[in-house]
């Protein structure tokens, strides 16, 4: 009965509408992404997932990840270079943090779990991260620019960089936790008001 409950719950009209609104949001921030100087201009942050959380974190963890993949989905669909692949590496990578967060929010409700969900999701991004790019989106990303030049332009920032392997190792990876911990900032004084308001 309970189960029941919450399926209904999830799929009530008025959450739809919830992770619809996320999902438009958290699209549209896919376009705002800046790059750092302490990696190659490919490699830019963007803030797309912090939505996904605030939704799995009001309306449960299934909820988070359809926001993950309605977004990416629709970026395959209007704007991807990738064929889908760059969206689809992107689930997996965004999805990770966002489902382990949420998941440990959904059991403690407190400051403390949420970091250490942060901490553990940020592993598993990183880890994710390197994984896919190491056999997907560099390979991939290659098609438009040399291997060779991908290794040069990490080269130059850590002379440590001198194949695809380290590649990942030493630009990949440092990418990855920067982003989880500055979207872990960027949530920590936020996320209990817009669960407040995301459960009007």
């Amino acid at each position: 009965m309970q189960n029941a409950m919450k399926k209904t719950n999830l799929m009530s009209t008025k959450t739809i509408s919830k992770i619809g609104l996320l999902s438009a949001i958290a699209y549209v921030l896919m376009f705002i992404s800046v790059p750092l100087p302490i990696f190659p201009v490919f490699l830019k942050i963007d803030l797309s997932d912090i939505p996904a959380i605030f939704g799995g974190m009001s309306l449960g963890p299934v909820a988070g990840l359809i926001i993950v993949v309605i977004k990416n989905f629709l970026q395959a669909l209007t704007a991807s270079t990738t064929g889908g692949v760059g969206e689809f590496a992107n689930i997996m990578i965004g999805g990770a943090y966002v489902l382990i967060i949420c998941l440990f929010y959904k059991k403690w409700k407190t400051y403390k779990t949420v970091i250490v969900g942060a901490l553990l999701g940020i592993v598993a991004m990183t880890i994710m991260g390197c994984i896919m790019n190491y056999y997907v989106m560099l390979p991939l990303y290659a098609n438009f620019m040399p291997m060779e030049e991908i290794i040069q332009a990490g080269n130059i920032i850590n002379p440590r960089v001198t194949d695809l392997y380290s590649f990942v190792i030493w630009m990949i990876a440092p990418f990855n936790i920067l982003k989880g911990f500055i979207m872990t900032i960027a949530i920590l004084p936020l996320f209990k008001k817009m669960e407040k308001l995301l459960n009007k």
